[in-house]
């Protein structure tokens, strides 16, 4: 037992592997702001064959790190699930391992029933079932011309994508 004790303590105590994420092909990076910013559009946390991948405040900003579709509400969330989709892709998995989204709203009020509306089509594009934790935010976002932005958190075991990946 005390075997197994020391090797479960010496676990416990290996540093944990992280990376930051990115995808060029549809955002650019977080210090192409006018103001130097200090994140990371996501972070991979690897865990012993789990992987947590925690995706930062995601917005419609293009590969250039432009804003786009100012003033409409239903394409800035459509680009926004596009980025998001953007950045599960770049590290092997997809919607189906979202567990959680914050989504952070300019007006609530105004704008919640378009929100809804596109992400439950877009869930059920996907076939998402169950489908992932959430909250709704109002909140001030990081540019004046964005209406949503979505953060979000996704799960997966390294084992069972390298199973199915080799049969």
């Amino acid at each position: 037992m005390n075997v197994l004790n020391g090797l479960l303590d010496n676990i416990a105590h290996l540093p944990i592997q992280k990376r930051a994420m990115t995808n060029h092909g549809v955002l650019n990076e977080a210090y192409c702001y006018d103001k130097p910013s200090s994140f990371s559009r996501g972070m991979r946390i690897d865990l012993n064959g789990l992987t947590i991948l925690l995706i930062s405040g995601t917005a419609s900003i293009d590969e250039h790190g432009k804003s786009v579709h100012i003033g409409d509400f239903r394409a800035q969330m459509q680009r926004t699930l596009e980025n998001i989709t953007g950045l599960l892709s770049s590290e092997g998995c997809t919607w189906h391992d979202i567990v959680r989204t914050s989504c952070y709203l300019r007006d609530i009020d105004r704008d919640y029933d378009i929100f809804n509306e596109v992400r439950t089509a877009f869930f059920q594009e996907q076939g998402l079932d169950p489908l992932p934790a959430s909250t709704g935010i109002q909140a001030k976002l990081c540019r004046p011309e964005l209406l949503v932005e979505i953060e979000a958190i996704a799960m997966f075991r390294t084992e069972d994508r390298s199973a199915s990946t080799k049969g």
